[in-house]
């Protein structure tokens, strides 16, 4: 059997690249209307009256009053309106729907609509805790009494757009009482629980099927479900196809963002410089809403140690409620924040007490055996030595310290070191999702793979095809992995959390097994569920036990220059190596390599979001500025094999992996160049300017 690592071509390569594969707005419908939204223009009022000019009698308004069943989004926490219905809680929030067949009218019904607000205060600063966790491990009360030294250091974070290529839409209709959407997501079955209960509708009721998708980093998990529930209310009321879709501008001012943080990071240090208890304390701002902001939390809070096991923990930290744009899901899901802090952390307390930092990051990194951030185990072996090894040597990392560090180079050159946990925390696997998967053998011997797994760009439709006809020693022709549509497929879970080949792929893999094993002519139906492995605990209320059945790690290196006149900081080349378990397709997982640092890099150093009184000032590609091909440097990518035993020939997971460790990477490579420590990112020249201020 060849070896599964081996690229082949991808299977969507010629209709993507002819321009046949269809994505949302190239879906039509005879008779097909088309859907605009009516947004606040406030952060926060009192929604006293809508002045309407006059309307045609072919369009149509879609509110809250509409709504057949809850008027709420179906997610982790259930707290957003599909339409408020009486209060709006940010600029951008959606008020109503306006739907007809000319959108140039639309637009003008909605410039010359008049919302009357009753203006409330809103809230902007991080005063208003909506959710708050905490954990210990060890005794770090004992610890802090016993140092001798305590380090304290305060990191932030902003936003990060996820800019995708596409952006959000749907298409629907409504037919012999069934609503059936096609849309630009990550997760059907998020979708039609949404609809469901927004409809008040029973399940083959509603159908959502999975157009071609333009990329998502996240952007696609949550949010689309509130696009969703909007539209299909229009569709049960007006019952004709309508077609919804953003524009860019529309799209960046009202959709989830990575959350903002600010963690405040404390280290009982010994008399010896050890490391005897490390205090984390870190706020997100969860915009308008919770939604998906305390899983957010929750895992940000277990990377409290990154990399590192350290004796004694005390980890804090809340959701932030503000009248801004709520945030969501962004590939990483908090964990890039924490681990920006904590990467930092490390090597400036080295710094502070005049240790070689890579020899004193060394001293305090992960092994098997040793026990996570939540009292949990690192189980399976740990190949990190031998990956920071292979950085140093590919980097040349040790001979360019000592040169760029010297004074007036204007060159730096940054190492991070990071893990990430794949699938859902705790035992959200089995509680929240609990994922189903089938194969259908066909009367013509074609296999059938049934998941609702998406393929955003990342190549899952490639990787489950390879996986399937290699385990049952068929030709890649004879596996059919179809768009997911929830009238065909089980519910397998989101494609989110580095879950989609380790958990699904695995389920798939153990189904390929069972029916290689019981081949018969003809047809078969056989179907896997997830069951979550007996010595996985995890207790929710204490924030204790096994976060992740299973975590993939990474070393970033990162080399800057930094223009002694402007500040502006080039990136000149990168190197990363990473433990995936095993790459089931090495070329793409080195094209997510490649998107991941590039995207992790900028998040440190490039993309600059921020918001006045509530509204986002970067709304489009002109201001808020991307790497572009241009941007991007050589990257060096090494993959390093360490099978897991649960993964499908021992994959874990890499599509966050790798992008959390690059704003580290680049920070430290920035502080090298300007002799200065970092605090913050993005860094711009302008954060750079105020720390050279100070020399």
């Amino acid at each position: 059997m060849a070896d599964i690592s081996k690229s082949i071509e991808k299977v969507d390569l010629y209709e993507k690249t002819s321009g046949e594969a269809k994505y949302v707005s190239d879906f039509s419908y005879d008779d097909m209307l088309y859907a605009r939204t009516l947004r606040s223009t406030v952060a926060k009022a009192k929604i006293k009256g809508i002045r309407f000019p006059n309307l045609p009698e072919d369009v149509h308004i879609v509110d809250y009053k509409d709504i057949p069943g809850k008027n709420v989004v179906k997610i982790i926490f259930d707290d957003q309106e599909i339409f408020p219905t009486e209060v709006v809680t940010y600029i951008g929030q959606p008020i109503l729907l306006v739907v007809g067949k000319n959108k140039e009218l639309l637009e003008e019904i909605i410039h010359n609509t008049i919302v009357d607000y009753e203006l409330m205060t809103p809230i902007f600063d991080w005063v208003s805790s909506a959710v708050h966790y905490h954990f210990q491990k060890g005794k770090p009360e004992e610890a802090f009494q016993k140092a001798t030294k305590i380090i304290e250091y305060v990191y932030d974070t902003s936003y990060q757009e996820q800019a995708y290529i596409e952006p959000q839409g749907f298409i629907g209709t409504y037919e012999e009482g069934k609503v059936t959407l096609i849309g630009s997501i990550q997760c059907p079955y998020y979708v039609k629980n949404a609809l469901l209960q927004a409809l008040d509708s029973k399940g083959d009721e509603v159908r959502v099927i999975q157009a071609t998708v333009g990329g998502a980093f996240g952007g696609k998990e949550e949010f689309p479900s509130l696009m969703a529930c909007q539209l299909a209310v229009a569709l049960k009321k007006i019952k004709k196809p309508i077609k919804m879709i953003y524009e860019r501008e529309e799209d960046m001012i009202s959709t989830t963002k990575r959350h903002p943080s600010k963690s405040k990071m404390s280290a009982a240090i010994g008399e010896n410089g050890e490391i005897l208890a490390i205090k984390s304390n870190i706020g997100i701002d969860g915009g308008a809403n919770i939604g998906l902001s305390g899983v957010v939390l929750s895992r940000a809070m277990i990377a409290t140690t990154g990399a590192y096991t350290i004796e004694n923990i005390d980890s804090s930290g809340d959701v932030f409620l503000t009248n801004t744009v709520p945030n969501g899901a962004f590939r990483g899901f908090g964990a890039p924040q924490m681990l920006f802090a904590i990467d930092l952390f490390i090597e400036h307390i080295a710094k502070d007490l005049g240790i070689d930092p890579l020899e004193y990051r060394l001293k305090y990194l992960a092994k098997q055996g040793d026990p996570t951030s939540t009292n949990g185990l690192f189980r399976d072996p740990i190949i990190m030595p031998e990956m920071i090894k292979k950085a140093l040597e590919i980097s040349k990392f040790k001979e360019k310290a000592k040169i760029f560090s010297r004074p007036n180079v204007s060159k730096g050159i940054g190492m991070s070191w990071f893990l990430h946990g794949c699938g859902f925390t705790g035992s959200g696997e089995s509680t929240h999702i609990n994922a189903l998967v089938k194969l259908h053998k066909t009367k013509e011997e074609n296999v059938e793979i049934l998941i609702a797994a998406v393929d955003m760009g990342q190549g899952v439709r490639t990787t489950m095809r390879k996986l399937v006809a290699s385990l049952l020693e068929i030709p890649i022709e004879k596996v059919i992995y179809d768009l997911p549509d929830t009238d065909k497929v089980p519910d397998s879970g989101p494609t989110v959390a580095s879950r989609t080949m380790m958990i699904v792929g695995g389920l798939v893999a153990r189904c390929a097994k069972k029916m290689k094993d019981s081949w018969i002519p003809g047809e078969m139906l056989l179907e896997e569920r997830y069951l979550q492995p007996s010595y996985i605990k995890w207790d929710e209320a204490t924030m204790t036990g096994d976060a992740y059945p299973a975590y993939s790690w990474g070393v970033n290196v990162v080399e800057v220059s930094v223009d002694k006149t402007t500040y502006e900081v080039s990136v000149n080349e990168i190197w990363s190596v990473y433990d995936l378990g095993k790459a089931i397709d090495e070329r793409i997982v080195i094209g997510q390599a490649d998107g991941g640092i590039v995207q992790g890099v900028a998040y440190g150093y490039l993309e600059v979001m921020n918001h006045s009184n509530g509204k986002l000032l970067q709304k489009n590609f002109t201001d808020y500025i991307i790497p572009t091909s241009m941007d991007a440097p050589k990257m060096t990518t090494v993959i390093m094999d360490n099978p897991y035993p649960l993964g499908p020939y021992g994959a874990k997971g890499v599509g966050e992996l790798t992008l959390v460790g690059g704003a580290p990477a680049v920070a430290k490579a920035i502080e090298m160049a300007i002799g200065k420590k970092v605090f913050s990112i993005p860094v711009t020249p302008e954060k750079i300017m105020e720390l050279m201020k100070h020399e």
